[in-house]
């Protein structure tokens, strides 16, 4: 089974670091504001995504991209920092 983390951004422009099995159900509850966190603060769009092959280490990248400062995510976004 395949896990990915995934970086979503809001029509405000804000970002929201999460992992997930399945992407496209999970954006659904992002996005009919089924989750605390993003609750009323969208719609969402997927803008970035990797993909790993366990849970754990999608976790693992997770925690470490949510210490990163947003200047660093939008060098990953634009593909320009790993």
């Amino acid at each position: 089974m395949n896990y990915y983390i995934y970086i979503l951004e809001s029509k405000t422009g804000k970002f929201y670091i999460g992992q997930s099995a399945n992407l496209e159900a999970r954006l659904e509850r992002h996005n009919s504001n089924r989750v605390k966190s993003t609750k009323f603060k969208g719609p969402w769009k997927v803008i970035y995504t990797e993909r790993y092959s366990s849970r754990s280490e999608a976790m693992i990248r997770e925690k470490q991209l949510k210490k990163w400062r947003r200047e660093l995510l939008l060098n990953l976004i634009k593909g320009t920092s790993q």
